[in-house]
């Protein structure tokens, strides 16, 4: 079984490393200490289990499971941290396990036991109703070479077509399997929704501009492309404007 290492402190990445090399049939793939550099490095190695720390600066290792759950062969993965009010959202990113630092060798050698089978989209639906996620701060979307993160704050609008969905920012577009729904659902506070197939960046709108035949456009900062707003939606998309 090949393992990961994740943790922004290199002396919890040490003493997980100590741990699992006294464990037989073990062997320590890597290491990282980012959310993204653990999904490159996922990639690269292709380990059979990811053991993450949650709290990380820039991609959060609850962020980055999600990602790596897009991949077509994705490892397992076990939180450890030293917070335990994560662990229902945790279960939400289908991990198969979830320590509390400072880890132990007999609960991670359970744990890692655990994560030989298939358990993931078991506890995948264990997140309460009322548990509140925060929204990510990066869309991954699965390119050529493997999995390409785009900044949520650098994305200009999203705009579905039939089964895929465009996310159009700075430095191009990507297309993931998302629906409109759950975007806005997950990032309403920041986009609005410009007519049935597209939702906009508030922070990069521009202005609701109205042509003479009455119909109604969105106008960007930065980008140059112009997207139609619905009659329907208009009044909320000045709204939106105003309120900055």
């Amino acid at each position: 079984m090949k393992v990961l290492i994740v943790d922004d402190e290199a002396p919890a990445r040490r003493r997980l490393e100590r741990l699992l090399q006294a464990l037989d049939g073990v062997e320590v793939a890597g290491e990282a200490a980012n959310g993204r550099a653990a999904i490159e490095a996922v990639q690269q190695l292709e380990p059979d289990v990811v053991l993450m720390d949650i709290r990380m600066p820039g991609i959060s290792g609850i962020e980055a499971a999600h990602h790596l759950a897009t991949l077509e062969r994705p490892p397992a993965v076990i939180f450890t941290t030293a917070y335990d009010e994560h662990a229902i959202e945790a279960f939400d990113a289908q991990a198969v396990g979830y320590l509390l630092k400072p880890v132990r060798r007999e609960r991670l050698e359970r744990t890692l036991k655990r994560a030989a089978r298939p358990t993931r989209a078991q506890l995948s639906g264990l997140a309460g109703e009322d548990e509140v996620v925060t929204p990510r701060t990066h869309i991954c979307a699965r390119v050529r070479d493997g999995l390409e993160l785009v900044p949520v704050r650098d994305i200009f609008y999203f705009h579905a077509d039939q089964k895929y969905t465009t996310v159009r920012h700075g430095d191009g577009e990507v297309l993931i399997d998302e629906s409109l729904k759950a975007l806005e659902d997950e990032f309403g506070n920041d986009f609005v929704r410009l007519h049935r197939n597209a939702l906009a960046a508030v922070r990069h709108l521009q202005t609701l501009e109205r042509q003479a035949d009455g119909k109604y456009y969105a106008v960007f900062r930065e980008c140059d492309e112009r997207l139609a707003v619905s009659r329907r939606h208009a009044p909320a998309v000045r709204r939106r404007l105003r309120a900055g």
